[in-house]
């Protein structure tokens, strides 16, 4: 039987699969540490990370060990059992992090639904709020994933277009705004404030200093519950274990994902203290994946690699080199670089009718894939375990790139 070429596996995804996706054409088999293989064997900088779901890098042999590890012996006891991995992955985590209790889910948009619902279950028993009558603020511009409730906030056409009836009870702000943050907090219906530290998916957008503590305490003074979207943020990728840390933020609500597993299984978590945590009851909220063995031990392992290879301090010192290089660009394409960390965002201008798409197409013939989020910014986000020269040699790919659409 003849090798299918990437022609042939694209045209299979296209016949039989869903069109919900835009891929960058390429089709990768092998993945290790900052690098990929497409099925010819050419070989890549990985600066997506799988949406910074990779941060340890790919493939990494510790995490690797412990899901084939597990795999071999437990796989999957559903909630109707206890078993001899959670609990110690629930006093890991809620140690490392400092909250009372976490609950287990597997994907982001899960730990964020998880997350409404707990702000939902607190209004209506802690603070007294009258049924049905709570509201949640949240951000113009966020992605907090693409349930119905979820899209029912989002303010992005694509997103929640041909979806309605929508869900009520969200309240849209501008980020960034502090001012009317606190205007709507007024209300006493306003139950909880949730919030990306950097929207990441939007194009890398930093508030500005002192955004998040002020919010934080603007939620505290009127009993509102601050809660941080860090699915994408957290783990390393800003330079800090969270993105709230660069404010000395505690979130009352704490969401994680993606890097969680180190991009080797679906893994997610909400954590808070037994106030919030514990008004949901037994048969309230569940999930028959969320919280299995595989899923424990892959947790801890991919933690254990971030604090163990000092991820946090070569998340920031590898994005201090990123952001220095790439502002050295002499480009018009070149309109802004921002970031924290090795989470950073390039915007592009459109010129000549080539836009940051075109730019992408550019990179992966050169060698580095990366994706646009919109039409005109490309988000750079490279596994953490990057080195400086592996840095360096991709940071001249992606020179030598812009170059070659100069006139």
């Amino acid at each position: 039987m003849a090798k299918l070429t990437t022609n042939d596996y694209m045209a299979k995804e296209d016949k039989f699969g869903a069109h919900n996706y835009h891929p960058i054409p390429v089709v990768l088999s092998k993945g290790e540490g900052v690098f990929v293989w497409d099925v010819e064997g050419k070989k890549y900088y990985d600066f997506l990370a799988a949406y910074s779901a990779v941060n340890q890098g790919h493939c990494h042999p510790k995490i690797t060990k412990a899901l084939t590890d597990q795999a071999k012996t437990l796989a999957l006891t559903s909630r109707a059992f206890y078993n001899d991995v959670l609990g110690d992955w629930e006093e890991y985590m809620t140690k490392l992090f400092g909250y009372d209790k976490m609950l287990p889910m597997n994907s982001g948009a899960e730990a964020d639904e998880t997350a409404l619902k707990l702000i939902r279950k607190w209004a209506y028993k802690i603070k007294g709020i009258q049924k049905n009558e709570a509201k949640i603020i949240v951000c113009d511009g966020n992605f907090h994933g693409r349930t119905i409730t979820i899209i029912s906030m989002s303010s992005d056409p694509d997103a929640y277009t041909h979806y309605g009836p929508y869900t009520p009870g969200f309240i849209n702000i501008p980020y960034n705004d502090l001012a009317r943050l606190e205007k709507e907090l007024q209300d006493p219906n306003v139950a909880g404030f949730l919030v990306e530290p950097i929207q990441a998916e939007a194009g890398v957008y930093l508030p500005e200093d002192g955004y998040l503590k002020n919010a934080a305490a603007l939620c505290k003074k009127n009993n509102v519950l601050f809660v941080a979207d860090e699915v994408q943020t957290g783990l390393a990728r800003t330079g800090k274990m969270l993105a709230c840390d660069h404010e000395n933020v505690r979130p009352d609500i704490l969401i994680l994902g993606k890097a969680l597993s180190g991009g080797m299984y679906p893994v997610s978590c909400v954590l808070a203290d037994d106030e919030i945590m514990m008004t949901i009851k037994p048969g309230e909220h569940g999930s028959t994946y969320g919280g299995n063995p595989i899923a424990g031990k892959v947790a801890i392992a991919a933690m254990e690699v971030i604090l163990d290879e000092k991820l946090v301090e070569n998340s920031n010192s590898m994005g201090e080199i990123f952001r220095k290089e790439l502002r050295s660009i002499n480009s018009e394409m070149v309109e802004t670089v921002r970031g924290k960390g090795l989470l950073n965002a390039v915007v592009i201008k459109p010129t000549n009718g080539k836009t940051a798409w075109d730019v992408c197409l550019a990179l992966k013939e050169n060698g580095l894939i990366a994706k646009p989020t919109h039409d005109h910014i490309i988000r750079f986000t490279p596994p953490l375990i990057i080195n400086e020269e592996q840095m360096l040699n991709a940071v001249e790919i992606i020179k030598k790139t812009f170059k070659e659409f100069e006139v």
